[in-house]
């Protein structure tokens, strides 16, 4: 979950080497810089999630697939995104402050709102697929009812992946380090097998397949229709499958690596592989869902209509179109 979330792995017994004067400082003011990406990311997130359900409040209404799912979505984002202060101050102190509880409340909301993230942006990928490859006939699938139960589905696979998190998620103190951590540590072989296979499986290579199919068929769709827009659309798909590939696959490399290790050295080697690695999930947090929302045109004429209401003498350098509420991706 943070820098030091591998420091223990379910070996328990390996041994850690002395960390020279030169790499403790390099280690302090890597610490203290990610504590302030950390928080920079915490308030672009909160306040772009924020917009988005005070649009939806205002301008939409909750009857269609897409609103629901993207719901969905930015509430599973805000539970991962709560986490980011505490870990921002566990990294910018070099100390864990809050207690055992904190830490395990704060590992649950991370994991729950991760993993859940990952599924509601592969269900509106493959919603969006629907509306665009079938969209003579997807309207009778695309019920409310199948995003409710889509939407309940996600939550249920997301708790019971976030159980072997739960479970050895817990505050520790390091004596060498003089200093207490907040991570997974301890647990069974076979709970960290099949954590692993869990991760690795069902929230990046599912996903990732599911990603690229359904936008492979957009792609095609658009290419092939008469829409005026299209090289544009298909240049946002990209971007969006890219974004993905990269903010994804060296975590989940670098987690088969540290489960493949037999040594102690290439497990230590592989355990920060992974703890920096796992950064880069983050930004696709922060940075997804703006894919789904803001580049929509009407998303952005609901943030326009914003702000001329907020702010009335920008009505005449802001141009807004009066639209009626269906759903956010058009």
């Amino acid at each position: 979950m943070n820098a030091d979330v591998y420091n223990n792995d379910y070996y328990g017994n390996e041994s850690v080497d002395e960390v020279g004067p030169d790499e403790s400082w390099v280690q302090l003011y890597s610490d203290r810089f990610l504590g302030i990406v950390y928080s920079l990311m915490f308030i672009f997130s909160l306040s772009t999630n924020i917009l988005v359900l005070v649009i939806i409040h205002r301008f939409e209404k909750l009857t269609t697939v897409t609103n629901l799912l993207l719901l969905n979505l930015v509430l599973s984002c805000l539970l991962f995104i709560v986490s980011l202060p505490f870990l921002g101050a566990d990294l910018l102190l070099s100390d864990w402050p809050f207690g055992d509880l904190i830490c395990k409340l704060v590992g649950i909301l991370y994991y729950l709102g991760f993993y859940s993230s990952v599924l509601f942006l592969t269900v509106l990928t493959f919603d969006r697929h629907l509306a665009v490859v079938y969209s003579l006939n997807a309207q009778r699938v695309r019920s409310r009812t199948y995003a409710l139960v889509s939407c309940a589905v996600v939550w249920l696979v997301s708790a019971l992946a976030s159980i072997k998190p739960m479970i050895i998620h817990k505050s520790y103190y390091q004596q060498m380090h003089e200093r207490t951590y907040c991570g997974e540590v301890g647990g069974s072989q076979v709970l960290w097998s099949v954590g692993f296979y869990t991760q690795l499986l069902l929230f990046f290579l599912f996903p990732l397949l599911v990603i690229m199919y359904c936008y492979t068929r957009i792609a095609c769709t658009v290419l092939s229709s008469q829409i005026v827009t299209k090289f544009k659309t298909v240049r946002l798909i990209f971007v969006i499958v890219l974004l993905f590939f990269i903010c994804w696959t060296p975590f989940n490399v670098a987690l088969l690596m540290f489960e493949s290790a037999t040594t102690p050295e290439d497990r230590d080697r592989w355990r920060e592989t992974v703890n920096v690695t796992e950064r880069f999930t983050h930004l696709y947090f922060c940075i997804s869902p703006i894919f789904y929302t803001f580049v929509g045109r009407k998303f952005q004429n609901y943030f326009r209509m914003l702000l001329v209401t907020r702010f009335p003498r920008l009505k005449r350098h802001i141009s807004v179109s009066q639209i009626s509420p269906t759903n956010m991706s058009g």
